[in-house]
């Protein structure tokens, strides 16, 4: 919710905003995996004016293991560049790590779409291709655990348009994969349409962003987070302690007892004491852990199980019909559009059946790390 004297959302353009942010975070990741096949088919030594973005070269032809170096490289640097954004938010100011990987992932996508192009060995397409993934994945990292950082000191209700953005970039994703099968158009055109569609998506993000600053809602909480970060963050903490704890360490009744016996001469003492401004402590972020270890346990599981499968294992699923359109367009709907329709719709029910809900997503310090996909 936001605060009482916060200034209004005019035409819900912060909202908006953040929705496009949302998408265009996991936007060139989504057209990256849905075109898996177009890769394979360029490491095949397919000609890639005669391929289509539908072939299936899963078989033998797959001769470097192109899915599992894919997962491999992907979700290796996004668990690295998470804990390193951990740090990095505290010596690198938030725009340039937002603009920069933006900027960065735009670049690296802008060379994929060059490279349909471009007549190269497989062996070298290879080495570029799984580059582009390990940078992709390490900007979008940083990208995403900086605005969730961002995120933590707007109402809630931002994170939850944020995360949905995030879901319908695989929706569209997969939409514009079936598009272009059905298109009938050559396939290195038809690839260097999909590529290209990812870049206008990311500067449409980049334009958002570079708008928040002008827009009164959005600088309200952005200032508040410049001035307030440290107070925010050890506010927020200190909720997730109980009150009879200091730093995780129960208070002693005996010691809270003969508070009870005081004098009535000594109660205007009290009082004055109590006028008195109070430094709160710092709560140690181990205590802080240990009160979400279990939230924090069913995310590690969840997404574990999930990235494991998708793509790497997903996209090699084929039909067990005869040759046809069903089988053609089989992959593109069951085991892309499906996966992500789902995935939204879990995104975005969280705005309306909340339980078990962790209160630290506000603690800009504990938002900056994770990073879903």
């Amino acid at each position: 919710m936001a605060r009482e004297d916060s200034p209004r959302d005019s035409y819900h353009l912060v909202g908006i905003s953040f929705f496009i942010l949302g998408l265009g975070t996991l936007l060139p990741w989504n057209f990256f995996i849905t075109a898996i096949p177009y890769f394979q088919a360029r490491l095949a030594g397919a000609n890639s004016t005669a391929e289509t973005l539908s072939t299936n070269h899963t078989g033998s032809t797959d001769t470097y293991n192109f899915n599992n170096w894919v997962t491999l490289l992907s979700q290796l640097p996004l668990l690295l560049f998470t804990l390193l954004n951990s740090f990095l938010y505290q010596c690198i100011p938030e725009a340039v790590r937002i603009l920069g990987s933006l900027l960065a992932i735009l670049l690296l996508f802008a060379l994929t779409a060059v490279l349909v192009k471009v007549d190269l060995s497989p062996g070298l397409f290879f080495s570029i291709t799984m580059a582009s993934v390990w940078f992709i994945n390490s900007f979008c990292a940083v990208l995403q655990g900086s605005l969730f950082g961002q995120l933590g000191t707007m109402p809630s209700a931002y994170s939850t348009l944020f995360l949905s953005g995030q879901g319908l970039a695989g929706i569209f994703a997969a939409l514009a994969m079936l598009v272009s099968m059905a298109s009938g158009v050559d396939a290195q055109t038809s690839a260097l349409g999909y590529f290209i569609t990812p870049c206008v998506g990311i500067l449409l993000s980049i334009v958002c962003y570079l708008s928040l600053p002008h827009l009164e809602f959005a600088r309200y909480y952005l200032t508040k987070k410049l001035s307030q970060a440290p107070a925010q963050e050890l506010e927020t903490k200190a909720e997730l302690l109980q009150a009879d704890e200091k730093n995780g360490i129960p208070v002693s009744p005996r010691k809270a007892g003969p508070a009870l016996d005081l004098d009535l001469e000594k109660e205007p003492e009290s009082e004055l004491g109590l006028e008195e401004p109070q430094k709160p402590g710092k709560p140690s972020v181990t205590v802080v852990f240990r009160k979400i270890w279990l939230t924090a346990l069913c995310l590690v599981l969840v997404f574990t199980v999930t990235l494991s499968v998708y793509p790497a294992v997903t996209a090699m699923v084929t039909s067990s019909t005869s040759p046809g359109k069903w089988s053609q367009f089989f992959n593109p709907i069951c085991c892309f559009l499906l996966f992500n329709i789902m995935d939204w719709l879990g995104r975005s029910l969280t705005s309306y059946f909340l339980w078990g809900t962790c209160t630290c997503v506000a603690c800009p310090h504990l938002a900056a790390g994770p990073t879903l996909t």
